[in-house]
């Protein structure tokens, strides 16, 4: 069954972007805001496969290819 919530004192930052973001999607700021609770509370599980696909593809969309030690080079170098 749906329940009704009241939110107080939303920071205006938070109330305009959320504005923005249902604008930008075509939704009421009331289904905005659930999406945005939805993502956060109860987000999409995906399996193991699924996962490593997708970062394959992230992987080969960037047009180069990194190698273990460049890449264990290159996050060393971020730290103190």
């Amino acid at each position: 069954m749906p329940r009704t919530l009241t939110l107080k004192n939303i920071p205006d930052e938070v109330y305009e972007r959320l504005r923005m973001a249902a604008e930008m999607h075509r939704r009421s700021l009331n289904s905005e805001a659930i999406v945005c609770l939805e993502s956060v509370i109860a987000p999409t599980r995906i399996n193991r496969a699924e996962r490593l696909a997708r970062a394959r593809q992230l992987r080969a969309g960037l047009g180069t290819q990194f190698h273990a030690r460049e890449m264990d080079a290159l996050k060393a170098e971020g730290r103190p």
